[in-house]
């Protein structure tokens, strides 16, 4: 995979100095393995998260391939030939109606520039990208900050709605229950400007044996 755009080593050493329960956390998962998988292009990028919401992975991708078996597969998604598409297409590849109809606005939204091309979108800041994206039917902020953390690398992205992040929190700080969004960006804090490696650490954290991590307590 292509490297991130900032340093995993810098990022490893802040995380560590600044929380010692992340420091312990990173020690029990070990080594950094994520990294970045670019996109031709954010409609593509947010096509393929669309097709993955509230689905297991193969399932997923096995929607997702029927999907891009409609297009040109040997070239990056073309919004025209999408917005073309029947609805009946897409509901035969396994879409449902509220993604098919994602997925027909994503295109349209494409096509009259409310969703920017990459090298338009390169330049803005988390926020704005946030607000540009989610004007599309059926994505919202949960979708996007995953194309901001896996698709663009940004380095201080976090998913404090994510079921994984609240559950990450509670097993490494020793809490009796999953916090809420708001006490998430509280504990988080400490780990700017590195949020997004310590949301990975916090991920995989839940693969972890219970005698594997030792808690620092919150």
């Amino acid at each position: 995979m292509p490297d991130l755009p900032y340093s995993v080593d810098d990022a490893i050493q802040h995380l560590s100095s600044s929380d010692s329960s992340m420091a312990a956390l990173i020690h029990a998962v070990g080594p950094f393995e994520g990294g970045l998988r670019p996109a031709p292009s954010p409609f593509e990028a947010l096509c393929e998260a669309v097709a993955y919401q509230q689905l297991s992975g193969k399932a997923a991708a096995t929607i997702y391939g029927r999907f891009r078996a409609l297009t040109d597969e040997s070239n990056p998604l073309d919004p025209i030939l999408v917005a073309n598409l029947p609805d009946e297409a897409l509901r035969g590849a396994g879409l449902s109606g509220a993604k098919t109809v994602a997925i027909k606005d994503l295109a349209a939204k494409t096509l009259d520039g409310s969703v920017p091309g990459q090298a338009e979108l390169a330049p803005l800041a988390d926020d704005e990208i946030i607000d540009r994206l989610t004007q599309v039917k059926g994505v919202g902020p949960w979708s996007v900050k995953m194309y901001l953390m896996f698709r663009l690398g940004r380095p201080d992205v976090l998913p404090q709605t994510d079921l994984g992040i609240r559950k990450g929190i509670m097993r490494t700080y020793g809490l009796k229950e999953m916090p809420p969004p708001k006490e998430v960006i509280r504990i988080a804090e400490p780990w700017r400007p590195y949020r997004t490696l310590a949301s990975w650490y916090l991920w995989r954290s839940l693969e972890l044996g219970d005698d594997a991590l030792i808690l620092q307590g919150g």
